[in-house]
């Protein structure tokens, strides 16, 4: 699938990467039901002068679908994607998708300790496997110096009247042996990211508990329970709004709130675009179910939310 002959001339080179240049796994998610997320996250990445190169021709991660088929072919498949990643020559990479996330983490993490695996992988994707390769979700490097420190000096537009319930979910600090990086069970680099563009966010009990995630087709009572549970968690705990890094989340959180409940759910990348000054058009804010797009602008203009001279 990929050719050996580049991949090792990208070795052999050695090439020093431009500094805070990462290559870019949007997954399938973010180039269609989640465009808002990739819109807003690269606009962010621009902002914060990260250059970001989508991998070239790269494959869906397997999802769910391809682990229960089979395991090789839920391995096989991201590792494909991070050999076209070395191809380019660039070692590490953003992956904003919790789910596209966690299987190139854990199909790497597989290929590194079983010697049989990384052999039959190798032979599907006809190149070595690529183990070196490092694999970040966008708010690992976000809430972490040098990047953390320097949001606040990109701020234009104080969010401070707006309280946000940081959702994590599942998969994106868990396992934790895969995820690598925040605490499993009470995640704060979300919660860090958004207090550095200016916003405040609360305490509450339910950041890491399941939204119902795919079972929204087969079984929607069981995702309208769990969803309803977290909804209501967070207007306890005093949120206007809910903050999330995930596409399924943000699709069910959105999508099944009760008559009435109105709670907007963003991305983490479209509150940090609002408060670097971005316009609601620019964030893609009108493509939310539950209404967003006028619901910051009645913000904006109340006076809660003021433009930062």
């Amino acid at each position: 699938m990929v050719g050996a002959q580049n991949i090792h001339a990208g070795r052999k080179a050695g090439k020093k990467m431009k500094k805070n240049r990462y290559a870019y796994y949007p997954g399938c998610s973010l180039h269609a039901t989640a465009a808002e997320y990739d819109r807003s996250l690269t606009a962010v990445c621009r902002r914060m002068d990260i250059e970001l190169v989508e991998i070239e021709k790269w494959v869906c991660c397997g999802s769910t679908a391809a682990h229960t088929k089979s395991r090789l072919l839920a391995e096989a498949l991201p590792m494909a994607s991070l050999a076209r990643m070395e191809a380019m020559g660039i070692e590490e990479v953003i992956v904003p998708c919790p789910e596209c996330f966690s299987k190139l983490k854990t199909a790497q993490h597989h290929v590194a300790r079983d010697r049989k695996t990384r052999k039959s992988v190798a032979d599907i994707i006809q190149t070595q496997c690529y183990e070196e390769a490092r694999i970040y979700h966008p708010l690992k490097i976000f809430s972490e110096d040098p990047l953390l420190s320097q949001i606040p000096s990109l701020v234009t537009q104080d969010l401070s009247g707006l309280k946000i319930a940081c959702y994590y979910g599942c998969l994106i600090t868990r396992p934790p042996e895969i995820a690598g990086f925040d605490n499993c069970e009470a995640p704060e680099s979300m919660d860090r990211v958004l207090k550095a563009a200016g916003l405040r966010t609360v305490d509450w009990n339910h950041k890491t508990r399941c939204c119902g995630s795919s079972f929204a087709v087969s079984k929607p009572e069981i995702v309208k329970d769990l969803s309803g549970q977290v909804l209501d968690d967070a207007r306890s705990a005093g949120a206007d709004a809910i903050a999330v890094g995930c596409p399924v989340c943000h699709v069910n959180l959105d999508t099944r709130q009760p008559e009435g409940f109105d709670m907007p759910v963003f991305y983490f990348s479209q509150l940090m675009g609002a408060s670097f000054g971005m316009s609601p058009t620019d964030l893609l804010l009108h493509r939310h179910y539950t209404e967003a797009n006028t619901w910051l602008e009645r913000f904006l203009q109340s006076g809660y939310i003021t433009h930062l001279q």
